[in-house]
């Protein structure tokens, strides 16, 4: 046992320093492409700042006091965060004309926000869609730290599958504090749908009830609080969207237990898919169901898309 207890440290430090090593990389990354910004810039009104120096500075410092309360939950939220920040930097946002393109991407366009159309902030149609852009823009904001929301990239897409999809029943694994659910709700207030989110975390609901009153979309969800491994089983309706984002380990009992109720056309989508151990089964279930179609999007298989095929006719 106390070998054990010393490999589990030994891991865990090695974890640490190689998140400080890529917070480190980044931040002198940064002041390297931009050698007149100052050491600390300056949030911008009404919040903090998502990308530069100070952003990593303070993933540092809370990393570092994770590490010393041996807190291993907050330790992978802020790593998790630290890889979506690496990302949106990588795709340039926050820089100019050609920092931190891969290989791949697409060169700036003249004129666009962050040298990518696809950084480029959503355009509202009508004052309801106004209205939710701007709570998810504060939420943006102000409320990412520790709730491992999706990237503003991967709700814009949560969007267009369902809206296209025509989805009346969502049902999401992980709530967090409701980013992804008013990304949903977006498309749900044009379709006419519903969405059934699950949050195992009271603090974590209580701050998504918030929110979803705040955008206006409270009416279209339905919020179960508790251990979703358990609740989804009181679900019977036919889903045509499903959304996991929650305990890695997880994913392939909650698609066991809902694939059944998924509609033919229904899509299955489940964020930061990877090639860790605890993704195999999933992974294997998903791409080598012949009843299931699976394409991967984003850097490093992020998100899976999954189709539940219909009958030829």
């Amino acid at each position: 046992m106390k070998t054990v207890k010393v490999l589990l440290i030994g891991l865990t430090a090695i974890v640490l320093v190689v998140a400080l090593v890529g917070i480190g990389n980044l931040i002198a990354q940064e002041r390297t492409d931009r050698p007149d910004a100052p050491a600390a810039a300056q949030p911008p009104a009404g919040g903090q700042p998502s990308q530069g120096p100070q952003r990593f500075e303070n993933l540092l410092d809370q990393l570092t006091k994770a590490y010393e309360q041996n807190d291993r939950e907050k330790m992978g939220q802020l790593i998790g965060e630290l890889k979506q920040s690496r990302q949106r930097f990588q795709r340039g946002a926050g820089g100019g004309p050609g920092r931190g393109m891969g290989p791949g991407q697409d060169p700036p366009v003249p004129g666009g926000e962050g040298g990518s159309t696809a950084e480029n902030p959503p355009v509202a149609k009508t004052e309801v869609e106004k209205k939710i852009l701007s709570v998810l823009d504060d939420m943006d904001r102000n409320q990412r730290g520790g709730m491992m929301n999706v990237p503003r990239e991967d709700g814009r897409l949560l969007r267009l599958l369902t809206e296209t999809n025509g989805a009346k029943n969502v049902v999401e694994i992980g709530t967090s504090n409701g980013y992804s659910g008013i990304w949903l709700c977006l498309a749900l207030q044009t379709t006419g749908g519903k969405l059934t989110t699950h949050e195992i975390d009271a603090n974590r609901a209580a701050l998504a009830r918030e929110n979803f009153k705040k955008a206006g979309v409270d009416k279209l969800i339905t919020l179960v609080e508790g251990d979703a491994h358990e609740m989804v089983k009181n679900l019977k309706d036919p889903i045509d969207v499903l959304f996991i984002d929650a305990d890695k380990e997880g994913y392939f009992d909650y698609l066991n237990k809902l694939l059944p109720l998924m509609r033919p056309g229904g899509l299955i989508l489940a964020h930061n898919v990877n090639r860790r151990g605890e993704m195999q089964d999933f992974i294997k279930a998903i791409t080598t169901n012949p009843e299931l179609e699976t394409a991967f999007q984003g850097q490093g298989q992020d998100l899976s898309v999954t189709l539940k095929k219909r009958q030829a006719k």
